[in-house]
This record gives structure tokens, sequence and C-alpha cells, in this order.
């Protein structure tokens, strides 16, 4: 398909990308994650945020749940990564070259992302300024959850179509959200 994005994804190629409508059990699963991130890594944690789709009540989202561990100092990354590596997520590196070192863990019907990274970390502070204005706009989510099912559908399995069609709307959000802080 023309005007696809050459992002690298974290997904599995060719497999049919679902968005399904919110699932009032998905920040219980995030709680339960993200204590056994948190008890994995200890003193370690500086945050752990619930970021993505699923972190937004109400928005349609992929069935998996997104996590930001933002550890205590740049010091304590090496560490962390290691950590979390030893337990049972898959390791995928910083594929986005932005600092979030990305681990993966599929679990019955809902799998979990959790990206570890540094404090100050800009694309972390990009998610939780996103997720905060979907939050605080419901027209906005509303029209973010139509523009992930339409490409969805057109995607085919394509996951750099899929993300790379989200990329200006994400972008735009991020503006709005800078401007309100």
């Amino acid at each position: 398909m023309a005007g696809r994005s050459a992002a690298t994804t974290v997904g599995r190629p060719g497999c049919a990308i679902k968005v399904v409508d919110y699932d009032t059990s998905w920040p219980l699963l995030f709680a339960a994650i993200s204590a056994e991130v948190s008890v994995l890594l200890g003193d370690l944690v500086q945050s752990i945020d619930h970021i993505g789709s699923t972190s937004v009540p109400g928005l349609a989202a992929k069935p998996k749940i997104d996590l930001d561990d933002v550890v205590v100092s740049d010091d304590a990354l090496p560490a962390a990564i290691e950590l979390v590596r030893a337990a049972d997520f898959a390791f995928h590196g910083d594929p986005h070259r932005d600092g979030r070192w990305v681990f993966t863990r599929n679990r019955e019907a809902c799998g979990y992302r959790l990206y570890v990274c540094a404090p100050d970390n800009p694309a972390h502070r990009q998610r939780i300024l996103f997720r905060n204005y979907l939050r605080d706009h419901p027209a906005k989510a509303k029209a973010y959850a139509d523009l992930k099912r339409r490409l969805a559908a057109e995607a085919d399995g394509d996951w750099d179509f899929y993300t790379g069609g989200k990329s200006a709307f994400v972008e735009e959000t991020i503006r709005l959200a800078t401007l309100k802080t």
C-alpha cells in the first residue's frame, strides 16, 4: 500500500490487527503486572505508568496492556534491563531508538508490553501527555478510536501501515497537550 511508514513496530508481521471495545478489566490487569514489575525491580522503580489506549477509560484498543517503567536514575537502567530480561518476558531491545527498552509477554486473551526507561525520557513524557489529553477530551478519544478501527481494517496485518497512519493524530494531540501545560 502506498504511503506506508518506515517506522519499526513491535508486533507480529502479517498478524491481524485487532482493535476491541474498552474492557473494564484492563486497569486490573495493569495493576497486576505493575505489582509484579514493582516486586521484580524493587528500589530501581521510580514509577510504573499505564500508558497506551488501554489506559484511557472507554477507548477502544488492541488488547495489550502498555506500561512504562521509569527507573530511579540513568545509572539504574542497565540493572533494570537485565532483571527484566532474566524474568518471563521477551526482550526486543530499543527498536524505536528513543531510550525505551521493550519487553513483551502474552497471557491468555491479553498481552503486555513493558517499556523500561530512565527518568526524564522525552518519549515517556509524550506518552503521558497523550494519555492525559485523551482522558480529558472524550471527543478526541472517540476520534482516535474511529481512526484506529479504520486503520486496523485497512492495514491487512501491516503494523507499519497501522502505526504510521496514527502518527499525525498522535503528533497533533501531543502538540495540543503541550499547549495546555
